[in-house]
């Protein structure tokens, strides 16, 4: 048993906090170097971070929001109903990625690895790589069609990968079996068990210079001094209640909005975030359970934070969440939750619009708001198959002291685009356009950022595509008079001809010389268009920012 250890000064405190993020970001770079699919290598759809003794997140690396806290969710869902610590031995891995046990979706696999030291479990290491392909109806286990979680992929409960340093050869038999691409899953596995060896040793070389007992003291302070902080930021908002809705487009399947409504309560020192006045959860996969849903709530908070607050467990302590299980924020087993990025972007930039009214000041216009997922397979002449997984982006909204970002990866985003010069070498499909569009930035005394036009054209004898997209229907919101952003927009260019495609496409087969087009959504505006400077009017259309399409409003 460890000794009791008293409190670590400021000075040590802060140092050990550095060395876990250090620690968590080594991690990270570890999975950059190692891994081999475009959607981990080159999109960085990734995350890494150190938890304590009892899996409470104490670092995490700088990657994407999204996955904000979500591993925390995660850990603790795993080891409270399906397997508790006392059953990890040092040099274990254990993995999931079952939506229902803990995790976001099925493309998404965590790892865990716990620290020992002197005998005594010290910390938690892990990792989360969103995965090439785990099977189900369509490639990239978008499947747009899904009515339930036993289409969309191969579910893997939490199960030791590794035992006590051993693989576990039949569960990766199983993996591979199951999945499109074999070698690419069992290469970015081999990329996160690498990240958690790094992270472990680096939290052992730790402990054995600064005691283990001093480990585990200085997780259990560093999250006080989050909840501390984050207690002190709230207090500084006015109190109140303070609401926002927006809503979906559609599930894909039925022809109906969905709402996305918040209601944040401020009193004091605390944040009560209820979400019971979302609609049920839907037929199609855009549900999203409570742990992804609770991401966008930390991503939300922490935006509107008017001084740094380091992310971790602790922060999140004054922040309830209420959401009644069956909703579209809260889904309930089996419902599919493929894109459950649709909702946790869109409640975002509700939590924003909401928390607006409390603090004008620091909080943009609604950003393009999606993940412009599109996957495609290409299928030769011997019947080989390859897939591509892409995620697109769009425009920024306008904040009150500037324009928002051109095509970039903003809010519960962090990605990178996959190079052109990647897609090309390594599949047979050629891009044929990838440039910004004219005009589909919210007007206002700020402009909203402007969306993006990609092409794909299919090179092989055949494909097959899938889209799971959204912001068609109801645009990117402008604030304090700032008009919204474009609409999205998907087309198939076939023979001379332009075919509109819905938001949501399954299995959509393609030929060669077929060409996709993606038209993302443009960010809203902020402030009375009147009131923008005639030298920025100027400027934009200098630039080609704005256009007198109509088409594009």
């Amino acid at each position: 048993m460890m000794t009791a250890q008293a409190p670590l000064g400021p000075i040590e405190l802060e140092i050990l906090r550095n060395a876990f993020t250090a620690a968590a970001a080594e991690m990270d770079v570890t999975v950059w170097r190692t891994s081999r699919s475009t959607i981990v290598r080159e999109l960085l759809d990734y995350s890494t971070a150190v938890f304590d003794r009892d899996g409470y997140n104490v670092a995490q690396s700088a990657r994407i929001p999204q996955h904000l806290n979500s591993m925390g969710a995660g850990l603790l869902t795993l080891v409270r109903e399906f397997m508790p610590l006392e059953q990890w031995q040092d040099g274990d891995v254990v993995i999931t990625n079952d939506p229902y046990c803990g995790g976001q979706h099925i493309p998404d696999i965590l790892a865990f690895r716990p620290v020992f030291a002197d005998g005594e479990r010290i910390a938690i290491v892990g990792t989360l790589c969103h995965h090439l392909d785990m099977g189900g109806i369509a490639a990239g286990s978008y499947g747009a069609t899904a009515t339930e979680i036993f289409q969309e992929g191969l579910r893997i409960p939490p199960v030791k990968l590794i035992k006590r340093g051993v693989l576990n050869d039949e569960v990766l038999a199983l993996m591979r079996h199951n999945v499109r691409r074999p070698d690419m899953l069992w290469g970015d596995l081999q990329a996160q068990i690498a990240s958690l060896a790094m992270g472990e040793a680096n939290m052992r070389k730790l402990a054995t210079r600064y005691g283990a007992a001093t480990i585990v003291a200085a997780c259990a302070q560093i999250l006080d001094q989050s909840e501390r902080a984050m207690r002190a930021m709230i207090s500084r908002m006015p109190d109140g209640r303070y609401e926002f809705e927006d809503f979906m487009d559609d599930d894909g399947l039925v022809d109906e909005p969905i709402r996305i409504h918040a209601a944040v309560e401020i009193r004091g020192e605390e944040m009560t975030v209820d979400l019971s006045g979302s609609g049920l959860q839907a037929l199609g996969p855009i549900n999203a359970t409570l742990a992804s849903s609770g991401s966008a709530v930390s991503y939300a908070v922490m935006a509107c934070a008017d001084e740094p607050i380091p992310a971790n467990a602790g922060c999140y302590r004054p922040v309830t969440v209420v959401a009644p299980e069956g909703l579209i924020v809260s889904a309930r087993h089996p419902a599919p939750v493929a894109n459950r990025v649709a909702v946790t972007h869109r409640l975002a930039t509700t939590l924003l619009g909401a928390l607006h009214q409390a603090v004008p000041d620091r909080i943009p216009a609604a950003y393009y708001g999606t993940s412009y997922v599109c996957t495609f397979q290409t299928i030769g002449e011997k019947g080989e198959r390859h897939v591509l997984v892409e995620i697109e982006v769009g425009g920024g909204g306008a904040h009150p002291e500037q324009d928002g970002p051109n095509a970039y990866a903003c809010g519960m985003h962090n990605n990178s685009n996959i190079p052109v010069e990647m897609i090309e070498s390594e599949l047979p499909l050629t891009i044929a356009r990838y440039e910004l569009l004219p005009g589909t930035g919210g007007a206002g005394r700020r402009r909203g950022g402007l969306g993006l036009a990609r092409e794909w054209r299919i090179d092989s004898p055949e494909a097959v595509f899938t889209a799971n997209l959204e912001r068609f229907k109801f645009r990117p919101y402008g604030l304090a008079g700032g008009e919204p952003g474009s609409p999205g927009r998907l087309y198939l260019l076939r023979d001379g001809e332009r075919q509109p495609l819905p938001s949501k496409v399954g299995n959509l087969r393609l030929r060669r010389g077929d060409v996709i087009r993606l038209e993302t959504s443009g960010g809203g505006g902020f402030g009375d268009p009147a009131q923008r400077p005639a030298e920025e009017v100027a400027a934009d259309r200098e630039r080609g920012y704005v256009t007198h399409d109509a088409e594009r409003t």
